[in-house]
């Protein structure tokens, strides 16, 4: 099966994304086997931290997929200017290569290796864990309110050219 793209047919790496699954099936196993050794319970989670995790996840993923800061950790993976990932495309020079690019461009995708690793960091270093995922999700709920303060500001000055109150 082959990936539509403009330029032209792509194949899909199959072997690279069952590789990139079994780190990521492993590293999780290896992390759970930590914890069991070290007496961490996993159990020990609440709502409280499920939303914060949610949040935090969401800003890893965007600040890694998405922002120019981070832009050096996708330049090995994808063509086009790193700094504008709506022009980010993942290489086509092989297969790992191919599959990162797409693992690295895709926010949803990183998200999911972003949670994977704050949970392991707030079970096996609760401190530095929790701590991390904190600054993240405080800067994920930045991301909103400074969206919403932009969306309102944007309404209030048409509303005032307008003439409305």
């Amino acid at each position: 099966m082959a990936v539509t793209t403009e330029r032209a047919e792509v194949p899909r790496p199959y072997a690279a994304y069952t590789t990139i699954m079994g780190v990521f099936a492993g590293g999780v196993a290896v992390a759970g086997g930590v914890a069991r050794l070290l007496d961490r319970d996993p159990r020990d989670q609440s709502w409280l931290d499920l939303a914060t995790l949610s949040m935090a996840s969401f800003k890893a993923a965007r600040t890694i997929a998405r922002d120019e800061v981070t832009s050096f950790i996708r330049e090995p993976f994808v063509e086009g200017d790193p700094g504008e990932p709506e022009r980010e495309r993942p290489v086509q020079t092989g297969d790992m290569e191919q599959a990162i690019g797409e693992l690295v461009t895709c926010s949803r995708c990183v998200g999911t290796w972003a949670a994977a690793g704050l949970v392991t960091a707030q079970i096996l270093a609760p401190r530095f864990g929790r701590m991390l995922t904190w600054i993240l999700a405080g800067a994920g709920v930045n991301d909103f309110l400074q969206a919403g303060f932009a969306a309102l500001s944007q309404k209030a000055n048409v509303l005032e050219r307008r003439g409305e109150p």
